[in-house]
């Protein structure tokens, strides 16, 4: 098949069973994450600018419709994190190729009393920080002390009214 330009976009069937809120591509465009109202979020990978079904897995761990999705820099590792009207912010890690590419629940912040909508990581010369926007009126930062062993271990968490 031909490569896709700007004028001929290519669906993505993605099979989420509900609407989907974002969408976002990795560092090196090379992997698709997106998160829907079916409380799942759905990694694929991306090859010829076209998603490959057979390599997506689906990633469960939230109990409401789930916002948004972002991928820290790759010097950390696959790390992804998602946030969710449950309130809770989730990071996820691929584990190595030994256990055949699996992600897993590395982290879970409930800080917040309300939806969580918005998660962005820091620019990667800050360290592995994330920012994290909630409908209780506070945003919070995670700062954590390394992303690259899957403990991850939280280093601050900062809330902010």
């Amino acid at each position: 098949m031909a490569s896709a330009n700007a004028a001929d976009p290519i669906p993505i069937e993605t099979s989420h069973e509900d609407m989907i809120h974002d969408a976002q591509l990795d560092y090196y465009g090379k992997r698709l994450a997106t998160c829907s109202s079916d409380r799942t979020v759905k990694v694929f990978e991306v090859l010829d600018g076209e998603a490959q079904r057979a390599t997506g897995q689906t990633l469960k761990g939230h109990t409401g419709p789930v916002w948004q999705v972002s991928w820290a820099h790759p010097k950390y590792g696959h790390i992804l994190a998602s946030c969710s009207y449950d309130g809770k912010v989730i990071i996820w890690k691929e584990q190595t190729a030994q256990t055949g590419g699996s992600w897993s629940k590395i982290k879970e912040h409930t800080l917040h009393v309300a939806s969580v909508n918005s998660v962005s990581w820091a620019p990667h010369e800050l360290g592995a920080t994330l920012a994290c926007a909630s409908s209780d009126g506070k945003i919070s930062v995670l700062t954590f002390k390394s992303a690259l062993s899957s403990s991850l271990g939280l280093c601050g968490t900062h809330g902010y009214d």
